[in-house]
């Protein structure tokens, strides 16, 4: 059979996603239940164990394809990208009313009842989708108000459908946030994750790693000193991305900074060669 992605589709030795029945061997197959993650950010695990790495994150909102729950961990598939890992279960509720916005400020704070003044009750990224009943005004301030009657600043949102138009200068809002290893919020993000956050802002779901992302769009020939190379093109290294944002300028979670930042594309290059070679490829989506 066939060896597929085990990032992409559930199946472990002893069990499987039923849909994938006649493409790989497992004794036992499972239909999954629709969960939603009820966290503001979830860890999505690599495997059934607390102490193993962290592939990807989750978003309050998201929902995800339940298949097994032992140990207190559930082995889900994230419904958006198809990302396979194990959450802690206490994160996941059952699907409540349908998402109405997003989230399209970098960060944003939840509320008891919609008054700045009164202490906060969670903090959002952006992405994060919600159910909105209702609105409320103090003192000038506009809030949303959620199916489950928290209250968020109502400028801090868009209707679902919303389409940023440059996921370059979605990104661009991240500048300076702190560099985390599977990263896909506002509080931490990794190349591939700020890559695919920006992107989805902007109306296009990518795949989660950088790898993935290799076949977004079509690869360029960048010429002499990387001069066809502009605004909006991705740069790959070997397991590392970046995004250009200006003739010789990218922007990218590293590392090196532990911050999202900005660097000349001659510096990355010259400093990632000893490591991890040269760019791979360019591609402009």
């Amino acid at each position: 059979m066939t060896i597929l992605d085990r990032r992409l589709h559930a199946y472990r030795e002893d069990l499987a996603d039923t849909r994938l029945q006649g493409r790989v061997a497992a004794p036992r197959f499972v239909s999954p239940r629709v969960r939603r993650i009820a966290s503001p950010v979830v860890d999505l695990l690599v495997g059934p164990d607390r102490a193993s790495g962290v592939n990807s994150q989750l978003l309050r909102g998201a929902d995800v394809d339940l298949f097994d729950e032992r140990g207190g961990l559930a082995w889900v598939q994230a419904r958006e990208d198809g990302y396979v890992g194990y959450v802690d279960a206490k994160v996941l509720a059952e699907p409540g009313p349908a998402a109405t916005h997003v989230v399209v400020a970098p960060r944003t704070f939840v509320y008891g009842k919609p008054d700045m003044k009164t202490p906060r009750t969670a903090a959002l990224s952006m992405g994060t989708r919600l159910s909105v009943t209702g609105e409320a005004e103090t003192r000038g301030s506009r809030f949303a108000i959620t199916a489950d009657g928290e209250a968020v600043f109502a400028d801090h949102l868009r209707p679902v459908g919303w389409g940023a138009p440059d996921y370059v200068a979605v990104a661009e809002q991240f500048e300076h946030t702190p560099y985390l290893w599977g990263g896909t919020s506002g509080f931490g993000l990794d190349c591939s994750g700020l890559v695919q956050l920006a992107m989805k802002m902007a109306g296009t779901l990518v795949l989660r790693d950088s790898d993935m992302q290799e076949k977004i769009g079509a690869p360029l020939d960048p010429g002499p000193d990387f001069q066809a190379v502009r605004r909006g093109d991705l740069v790959f290294w070997k397991g590392h991305v970046a995004i250009v944002t200006a003739p010789g300028e990218v922007l990218h979670a590293n590392g090196n900074t532990m911050t999202v930042a900005r660097e000349p594309l001659s510096a990355a290059i010259a400093r990632i060669a000893p490591l991890f070679g040269a760019p791979t490829v360019i591609r402009r989506p």
